[in-house]
């Protein structure tokens, strides 16, 4: 299957979401990596520029729960593997969730706690144990503090269930089914919660399957059961879960898609790491998680989504595949569009050529807007967004540094207004590229008669 193609039916798939609004398209926004936008940046990106209405992060984290508050993105939050016996105790629970939850859930719309993730491929006897007692603790803290809507769950690998080739058959290992599933799935029947999963077709790659785990066309995998034929690894995958968890009697608790993806790029021993393939997957994903076809066993369904990963995360450990699973690169451009973006752009416009034989700093540039500071914006807050965007890649600070042509007049607000606008242009002219925390603001007049040229990046940059 051709991209161009493919994009065509993808923006049919968004076209079904936005007029139903009934499935979550979300993202896991990672953070392992040292060049990634302010939360801020990313939550006003994420509510104008996408489609995407929920994230789902690895961890407590104050900044990116606040930046999302007042909007329509719901949150999914995260206790952290360690943390998982000791919260098993009802007021350390209390404690918890008085200390990460109370402080934000009026305001940003925390939907679910994710009690660690893939607990039982960790092997760890004593999380593994106190998963569940866990799990109702942190549910009771809730409804003790008053709050009802907020669902506690946990994500799990495949590695769960067994005989899952023909997924009519696949069942809940041995040794978690009675003894960690039952007394779970019981909870999450109990308190309405959903049973989350992340079902990787790519962790099941191999070439002779290679168009049946990207959703291109196959002769298909055939259940002698049920005499279905599956025409995609996704579609299988997510049947083996509802039959393994319909054996156990539990076939109306719903299912959350926690994490899939896959990556567009890899080391020289990892050929399916390609941009084409991550359109293909990524894409028809998004077209059948909205579609509300739903799979076989399932059928005129939905499903709630979480594609990994947000960004591109370049401090991963490991091969290069790690740090490449991202729709987005830092700067907000998209690795690949399979129609996430409103606007339909997948990269930055293109930078302004250098004018030729102009080799000092300050040339005229005409600009129709301009990102300054607010006027109640601290120099505290000023100086912090000095450092930051002075630490950025690609960024020269050097005009308002001592013999600069910017450095005057010498003060803090002087200074940012400076590097605020050189980021704000650097990064496309776009409204969220001037958020700052709430420190910026886009004017539509000339803050200064500072014109500067950065010509090593061909790039005009108006302060």
């Amino acid at each position: 299957m051709t991209t161009a193609p493919l994009y065509l039916l993808l923006v049919s798939a968004v076209a079904i979401y936005l007029s139903t609004g009934a499935s979550a398209i979300g993202v896991n926004y990672g953070t392992i990596a040292n060049n990634l936008p302010r939360p801020s940046q990313v939550a006003q990106f994420i509510t104008t520029q996408t489609i995407i209405d929920s994230v789902k992060i690895f961890d407590v984290i104050p900044d990116i729960i606040h930046a999302f508050a007042n909007t329509n993105v719901t949150v999914t939050i995260t206790v952290g593997n360690g943390d998982i016996p000791a919260l098993a105790d009802a007021r350390a629970a209390a404690q918890w969730v008085a200390a990460n939850v109370q402080p934000y859930y009026q305001e940003t719309k925390i939907n679910r706690i994710s009690v660690g993730n893939e607990i039982l491929a960790t092997g760890n006897r004593l999380w593994i144990s106190k998963l569940v007692p866990c799990m109702w603790a942190l549910h009771n803290a809730l409804v003790q503090a008053g709050i009802r809507n907020i669902q506690v769950s946990t994500p799990h690998t495949l590695g769960i269930i067994s005989n899952s080739v023909q997924p009519s058959q696949a069942r809940i290992r041995k040794g978690y089914d009675k003894v960690i599933f039952e007394p779970m799935l019981k909870f999450l029947r109990q308190t309405k919660s959903p049973l989350m999963v992340n079902p990787y077709p790519y962790f099941s790659y191999a070439p002779s399957i290679a168009d049946y785990a990207l959703f291109r066309p196959n002769r298909g995998v055939h259940d002698s059961h049920t005499n279905i034929t599956y025409y995609n690894m996704f579609d299988a995958m997510m049947d083996a879960v509802y039959s393994a968890i319909k054996a156990m009697g539990y076939a109306d608790v719903d299912i959350v898609v926690a994490e899939t993806g896959w990556p567009s790029a890899g080391d020289p021993n990892q050929p399916a790491c390609t941009v084409d393939n991550a359109i293909s997957f990524n894409g028809n994903l998004l077209k059948a998680v909205t579609s509300g076809k739903g799979t076989p066993l399932m059928p005129n369904r939905k499903f709630e989504t979480y594609i990994f990963s947000l960004f591109n995360e370049n401090l991963k450990p490991g091969q290069s595949n790690e740090r490449n699973w991202g729709l987005f690169r830092p700067d907000f451009s998209a690795v690949y569009d399979v129609g996430i973006l409103k606007n339909k752009q997948s990269r930055p416009a293109p930078r302004p050529a250098p004018v030729a034989g102009k080799k000092s700093w300050c040339v005229p540039k005409a600009s129709k807007s301009w990102c300054v500071p607010k006027a109640s914006a601290s120099d505290q807050a000023l100086q912090a967004n000095i450092n930051y965007v002075c630490s950025q890649k690609g960024m020269d600070c050097r005009p308002i540094q001592a013999g600069g042509p910017c450095f005057g007049p010498n003060n803090v607000r002087s200074h940012a207004s400076f590097v605020m606008n050189s980021f704000y242009r650097l990064n496309g002219a776009r409204p969220f590229n001037c958020d700052f925390a709430g420190t910026g603001v886009v004017a539509n007049s000339d803050p200064s008669k500072c014109f500067i040229f950065f010509s090593s990046l061909g790039l005009f940059v108006n302060t």
